[in-house]
Formats: C-alpha cells, structure tokens, sequence
C-alpha cells in the first residue's frame, strides 16, 4: 500500500496551537514561550512562566503563574554560597565564583575543586555529591576519550560541596551529615534564601548533588538575584555577586551563556538552573527569573534573550545566547525561537 503523500514545502505550514488547558482540562496551562520550528513547521512548544521587576523592585510584567513555588535547582546556588561566607569561610574570588557554581567540568574547574578541598584538608572522598561527568557535553568526550570515568570532582557542583564543607570547617560542625536539612549550616542557607527571596521556602527537596533544595516563587527568584546585585559592598550576598560577575567562567564555562551574558554585560548577574530555570538580576535593580514547565534547557537561551531585549538591553552578545539551531542532515533547518 503507499505511503500517504508528503506536503510540499511551497509555504510554511504550521501545527495548530492546542488550547490551553490544565492538567484537569481547566485553563491553567502556562503560555508558551518558546516555538520550535523545523522548515517552516512549527513542530513543538515550550511552555512556561516568567516575571520582569522594574528597578524598584515592583513587578513589571509577568507571563503565566509566577506567584506558585518552583525548584530553582542551581539558580538558588549563590545563597547556598552566601550561607559558606556567613559561617565563617573566606573565600574569595574564583573559589568563590566555584561555590555558586554549576561549573561545565573543565580542566581548570576541576582542579580548582581539588585545591579547595586540599586547602582545609579534604579529599575528593569527603565530597557527597555523586560522581558524574563534566556538564559539557565536548568536555565530557575529552574526559572519556583520556580513559577517565565518572568521578565526584567532575561533577558540576563540586565546587559548591567543596565551599560546603570549607564552611562546616571554619565553623566548628560536623562534615559527616553537611547534607542533612537539619545540618546547621543548611538552616543558614534556608535564612539565607528567604531573606534574598522575602518569603520562606514553600517546599524542601533533594537536588540531584544530594543537597537539600529549597522552593521558592518565580518573584522571589528574581527579588533574590536583584537583592545581591543591590547589597551594601563587603555584605555576603555582595560579595557573592561580585565574585561570580569577576570570574563568570568559573561559575559556568567556556561554552555557556550564564558565561558570555556576565562577561559581555558588565554588572549583569546571571545563574541557570536544572529543569530549565532562570534568573538573571542588571546592576540597575531590575531583575527576571522563569522558568520553562518541559524542564527543556534548549529553550532557555532564546526566551533569555527576548526578555533582555524586551527589557531595553542591547548588546551582540543577545543574537549568541539566541542562537538555538535546529539540524536536518546536519545543516540548520530551523530554530527554536520566542513565542512573545
């Protein structure tokens, strides 16, 4: 029997929006952010929510539900390390920046781990994150190819678990349980969270490290990033932020946005988070946090880069970070583009 003919391509055809509707059929499905379109046929849809502060902290414009709690997964990793610096550890600069990193497991990343453990007599041993591979994915072939397996230094938040363990040191507690919610200090980083955020955590997880995750909403998100980038000069959360924007490399990687954003925007604050999270907070004050509901990072430099652009900024650095191309016998064919 023949195959069912192939429409020409002679204009482009796109899907129909689905309507929007919820889990239970009601309408409460988020909007969509994002369009994946391939030759000309929008073949899928990334959906979400996001809130833009003005400078003065009020919200200025929001797509979808951003009053609901979310995992920030790694976008909450610079209180975690503003908790490191309240209990009494003094890191600076790039070990700093590695504390609140989600680092892409290059060389220079995991040597630098190696040496923050060393430094207050740790071994990769004492980490409790879970061995992984380098977070690049190119980096990752190179790691194989050299005969090397999984290992907890190569995994992207050992230099989080390193500052963790620094601090519990410096502090006079307990290494062995440093994960426990309970630890004290995993108290202070959820007092540390909700001060940034001006409201408490509504939920308590397990990260995919094994540290304990805390949930806040999209605006508290975005109010947490504005609240570092505003802090008074020498405070923790200060200091955080301008570690991570000095040594923007160390906190992600050669190849990643949250990189090229902090490098080529001076002053911009920018962290990702798994499961396609957020949060980005401009010297000014204003700030933005969303998060895409599929948990598809794919779609996070392109809705990034629209609401920057929508938010006034200019700079080349946009048109890299939107780039999100999608391959057809390995040439471009189409993109994933915004959707507002």
């Amino acid at each position: 029997m023949p195959s069912d003919p192939i429409p020409t391509a002679s204009a482009p055809a796109t899907a129909p929006e689905p309507p929007a509707t919820g889990r239970t059929g009601g309408p409460s499905a988020p909007p969509v952010l994002a369009e994946v379109v391939r030759s000309g046929f929008t073949e899928g849809r990334h959906r979400g929510s996001l809130v833009v502060l003005a400078a003065d902290g009020v919200v200025d414009w929001a797509l979808g539900d951003v009053s609901a709690p979310v995992f920030p997964r790694s976008a909450n990793k610079p209180f975690q390390a503003v908790a490191c610096l309240r209990a009494g550890v003094p890191l600076a600069d790039e070990r700093l920046a590695m504390a609140a990193a989600s680092h892409s497991g290059e060389p220079f990343h995991v040597e630098l781990a190696g040496r923050m453990l060393a430094e207050r007599g740790f071994t990769e041993d004492d980490l409790q994150c879970p061995a992984d591979l380098p977070l690049d994915p190119a980096e990752a072939e190179t790691y194989l190819a050299a005969g090397h397996v999984r290992a907890r230094l190569t995994m992207n938040c050992s230099g989080k678990h390193a500052a963790m363990l620094a601090a519990c040191r410096a502090a006079g507690w307990p290494t062995g349980d440093y994960l426990d919610p309970g630890h004290p200090l995993q108290r202070l980083v959820a007092e540390s969270l909700a001060a940034a955020a001006d409201e408490p955590p509504a939920a308590t997880g397990t990260d995919g490290c094994g540290a304990p995750l805390l949930a806040v909403s999209l605006t508290g998100l975005a109010r947490a990033f504005r609240s570092l980038v505003l802090a008074d000069p020498g405070s923790p959360e200060r200091r955080v932020a301008d570690a991570m924007r000095a040594h923007p490399a160390h906190v992600a990687g050669t190849r990643r946005h949250d990189t090229w954003l902090m490098r080529e925007v001076p002053g911009t604050l920018s962290k990702m988070g798994a499961e396609a999270v957020q949060a980005v907070a401009l010297p000014d004050g204003r700030a933005l946090a969303f998060k895409l509901e599929d948990g598809s990072p794919r779609a996070l430099g392109p809705v990034l880069a629209r609401v920057l652009e929508r938010m006034g900024l200019e700079a080349p650095v946009l048109a890299r970070i939107a780039e999100q191309p999608l391959l057809g016998g390995g040439v471009p064919v189409g993109a994933v583009r915004p959707a507002f």
